[in-house]
């Protein structure tokens, strides 16, 4: 079993992670989603985000941006990250389910 945080605005893919609305956490197993929550976002400070979504058991977060610092932050605690998503969050888990989601774009630069 694994769970994916979706950096979302509703049921979008957020262009930046640690500024979503929410995060829409997929509980997955045998491939299959099992669980779909919404969590509001805590805040961005930084350093925070990584130890609060490895404390709800996240592996994977999806995000359409976030910054090559947080990236490091993120697989420093165990998560992988794909970067440059979009569209509907369901439709990318979706992707994601078939293999087919891949880290698409460079990450933020700050500035």
């Amino acid at each position: 079993m694994i769970k994916i945080a979706i950096a979302s605005e509703k049921d979008v893919v957020a262009e930046h992670f640690g500024h979503c609305q929410n995060f829409t956490v997929y509980t997955i197993k045998d491939n299959e989603v099992i669980n779909v929550v919404s969590i509001p976002n805590p805040g961005h400070r930084p350093g925070f985000l990584p130890l609060f979504l490895k404390e709800l058991g996240i592996c994977l977060i999806i995000s359409g941006g976030i910054g090559q610092s947080a990236v490091s932050l993120f697989n420093e605690h165990g998560i992988e990250v794909i970067v440059g998503a979009k569209g509907n969050v369901s439709d990318v888990v979706n992707e994601f389910l078939k293999g087919n989601l891949k880290s698409t774009k460079p990450f933020c630069q700050k500035g």
